[in-house]
């Protein structure tokens, strides 16, 4: 095949077009009732982070010369997992996770509707569990807050 060129190769394209800016991914949209209640971390938008909202994961394995970049991924992810399913729909907030030294620290807002007995259960449960399957100490800092309603923000 000829191109325009004449040379047999055909010549490689130029795309001259502008980028989108539509940036859609975390934000929410107004409704027509303003009815979608969105809670303080759902309200900022995800380029306002470091700025008015926090990260949801506290480590230092992403910095140049950072070890253990992908373990430490995977551990985040089966902390949230199995806080997801060992706390299913108690959490009202994101699950945070801080790492300090050796030990893993998990916070958020968890709702009070269990008996504090079966709730201090929970808490030891899930330290001794992910103390085993992570190696290292863990430690859970959960607030509690009597009422859904209170979490949130504004509607929309």
């Amino acid at each position: 095949m000829v191109d325009r060129l004449g040379c047999g190769q055909l010549a490689a394209h130029i795309h001259t077009t502008s980028t989108m800016g539509n940036k859609q991914a975390g934000r929410y949209f107004p409704t027509p009732r303003k009815d979608f209640p969105l809670t303080y971390e759902m309200a900022n938008k995800p380029d306002q982070i470091g700025h008015r909202k926090g990260w949801n994961s506290w480590n230092t394995s992403v910095v140049k010369g950072g070890v253990r970049i992908a373990e430490t991924t995977l551990e985040d992810f089966t902390i949230r997992k199995f806080m997801e399913g060992t706390w299913h729909r108690l959490f009202l907030s994101n699950i945070i996770i801080k790492r300090r030294g050796n030990m893993i620290v998990v916070s958020g807002l968890v709702i009070q509707s269990l008996l504090p007995r079966k709730m201090y259960f929970l808490i030891g449960y899930t330290e001794e569990i992910l103390s085993y399957l992570l190696k290292c100490p863990v430690k859970l800092e959960l607030q509690t807050v009597s009422d859904r309603k209170s979490v949130i923000f504004k509607y929309i």
